[in-house]
C-alpha cells in the first residue's frame, strides 16, 4: 500500500513538472537584436561608473575616500587636492585631483555607490570593456566624468589622428 501511495506521488510531481515545462514551451521566444540593436537595461543594471556634476558644472566628488574605504576588491584610487579660488573643481574643499578604478579588480558591487555622501559616482549602462590588454581596464577620472554639455570627446579625436584618419 505504502508503495503504491510513493509510486502515485512521485507521478504527481512528475506531472506537475512537465506541465511547467509544457506551459513555458508553448509561450512565444523574446530574442534581442543585440549587437544590431541597442540592448536594454532595467534602471537597477550596475555598468561602468560614471562620475558626476552639480547644475554647475563642477564635479560632485570631494575626496572623501569614503568609496574607497567601502570598496571591497580596493579597486579605487584617489588622490585629492585642495581648491583654490581660481580654480575651482568641486563645490567642496577639496576635489579628486586622480580618480582611477580598475575594472579588473572591481566586482560590480555598488558600495562604492552606496557610500557616497554627495552621489558623485554611479553605476552607468556601459558594458562593453573587455580587454586583451589590463592596462586599458584602468579608467581614469577623465573617462568616467560626465562631459560638460557641449563638451567634445578628445579620446575620439585622439583614436582618429593615431590611426591615420583626417
Amino acid at each position: 500500500m505504502a508503495l503504491i501511495k510513493e509510486i502515485l506521488n512521485n507521478a504527481a510531481a512528475i506531472t506537475k513538472g512537465m506541465s511547467v515545462t509544457f506551459q513555458e514551451m508553448l509561450q512565444p521566444t523574446i530574442t534581442e537584436a543585440y549587437p544590431e540593436g541597442p540592448p536594454v537595461f532595467q534602471e537597477r543594471y550596475r555598468g561602468v561608473h560614471v562620475l558626476q556634476r552639480d547644475e554647475n558644472g563642477l564635479e560632485k566628488c570631494v575626496a572623501c575616500f569614503l568609496c574607497a574605504a567601502a570598496c571591497p576588491s580596493n579597486c579605487i584610487y584617489i588622490e585629492a587636492a585642495e581648491n583654490t579660488e581660481q580654480g575651482r573643481i568641486s563645490g567642496g574643499e577639496r576635489y579628486a585631483s586622480v580618480y582611477n578604478i580598475d575594472y579588473s579588480r572591481c566586482i560590480f558591487c555598488g558600495y562604492c555607490v552606496e557610500a557616497c555622501p554627495t552621489d558623485a559616482i554611479t553605476h552607468g549602462h556601459d558594458f562593453e570593456i573587455a580587454s586583451y590588454n589590463t592596462s586599458t581596464l584602468v579608467y581614469r577620472k577623465e573617462q568616467m566624468l560626465t562631459p560638460l554639455p557641449g563638451d567634445f570627446k578628445p579620446l575620439v579625436v585622439e583614436e582618429q589622428s593615431a590611426s591615420g584618419g583626417h
